[in-house]
């Protein structure tokens, strides 16, 4: 049986925006850039995660595949055609428009020098850019060179490794947190 206190909500009750309004509230003023990732389902797990916090835009670079693509849109759901996106083979010149910008680059990756995602700060005014890496290899040297910060998520157990698609949600989600505190 079923609480009448915690119904499900139905499609009507979600409050659904239609592709052109969702690319119009997309207004959240952060990136996520791309760097060589090879799963396709984990791009569009990016692009479905993108959609729900309204982010800005995505960088697809390197070998990342892009849409259209069956095995992106298996797990984004829709979210490549409501999220502002595009592609560009070398991250280098990506990462130097972003700084021209005015973009705090940051990458998601395990290094010296990191900060725990938890201390993270930033002035709710500030754009900024997050680099996610190669599932193997991680955020090319090439980018690490250009960051301007490199945050680490927290990990207590054995293997120390999260898939892109969850760092990036975990990410997002504690930027937005300490964004509207």
């Amino acid at each position: 049986m079923t609480s009448p206190m915690f119904r499900k909500k139905e499609m009507n009750e979600l409050q659904r925006l239609s592709v052109a309004d969702a690319k119009a509230a997309h207004t959240f003023p952060l990136t996520i850039v791309l760097d060589s990732v090879r799963s396709m389902h984990n791009v569009g797990s990016v692009f479905r995660t993108a959609d729900s916090f309204g982010l800005e835009s995505i960088v697809l670079c390197g070998y990342t595949p892009s849409p259209p693509h069956r095995e992106i849109h298996k797990t984004a759901l829709g979210a490549t055609e409501t999220v502002h996106w595009q592609y560009e083979k070398n991250i280098v010149p990506v990462l130097e428009k972003l700084k021209a910008d005015g973009y705090r680059i940051i990458a998601a990756e395990q290094v010296h020098n990191s900060i725990s995602l938890e201390t993270i700060q930033y002035n709710p005014t500030e754009k900024i850019a997050v680099i996610f890496g190669n599932e193997v290899e991680g955020v090319s040297n090439d980018a690490l060179a250009l960051c301007d910060q490199v945050v680490e998520i927290p990990q207590f157990g054995a293997k120390h490794s999260l898939n892109i698609s969850v760092s990036v949600g975990i990410i997002v989600w504690e930027l937005i947190r300490t964004f509207n505190q």
